[in-house]
């Protein structure tokens, strides 16, 4: 049996922590692959793909 270990939900705000304006993005689905978690966003009318450690539930704006 498979458990998932998601850290982001369906609907949560998520920021890309390489993203200089820390634009508020939504997690709209995930996919689960055998070993990772694919995090899918949508900005807009942009969607992209990113792992959790580029995602952050809290503005990043030290770091960028």
């Amino acid at each position: 049996m498979m458990i998932i270990d998601n850290k982001f939900e369906i609907g949560d705000t998520v920021y890309l922590v390489t993203d200089p304006n820390q634009e508020k993005r939504i997690v709209f689905k995930f996919l689960v692959y055998r070993t990772e978690i694919v995090y899918c966003i949508v900005f807009g009318i942009e969607i992209s793909e990113h792992y959790d450690f580029e995602l952050s539930s809290e503005k990043n704006l030290i770091d960028v």
